[in-house]
């Protein structure tokens, strides 16, 4: 009888082992989840913070378009980027401003994603050029609306002011 209840006990307690082992697995996936889900979005806001609120002035100097979704830059890229210098080289007081812009398809922080990954390859590029990097400002993603034609919200707008 001893050896019966010495039994139930090791299965009981092993039982009740299992148990909070599956509970605390599934409290740790919570935790771990929710704190993803919440690093995901605080990661924008984060980013959002970092950009300068600099005023556009004037007309844009360099338009350049891109393809739907993608990042690279178009062929012409290199004579926009001269352009930039030659005028940047005028008065080395003014910045570079960058702006990049999308549509209103598709997903919003996807847009937003892929018109800041346009403008950082024109960044990249205009530093890789000679352009100092303190020289080069970004600003947040815009959203164009309206207009018919879809390339023109596909966009990365520069500005020597």
């Amino acid at each position: 009888m001893q050896e019966d209840d010495d039994n139930q006990n090791l299965v009981l307690g092993i039982l009740f082992g299992i148990i909070a082992l599956v509970i605390g697995l599934v409290i740790g996936l919570t935790v771990y989840v929710t704190g993803q889900t919440n690093a995901a979005k605080a990661a924008p806001v984060a980013a959002v913070a970092e950009v300068p609120e600099i005023a556009e002035v004037g007309e844009a100097l360099v338009k350049l378009y891109f393809d739907s979704g993608k990042a690279d830059l178009p062929a012409n890229a290199a004579d926009e980027v001269a352009k930039v210098i030659a005028k940047l080289q005028e008065d080395s007081s003014k910045i570079v401003l960058i702006s990049g812009y999308h549509d209103e398809t598709g997903g919003a922080a996807i847009n937003a994603e892929v018109a800041k990954a346009r403008a950082v390859a024109l960044k990249d590029a205009l530093i890789a050029a000679g352009v100092p990097a303190d020289k080069v400002a970004m600003r947040k993603p815009a959203v164009t609306l309206g207009g018919t034609d879809a390339a023109e919200a596909r966009r990365v707008e520069v500005r020597v002011q």
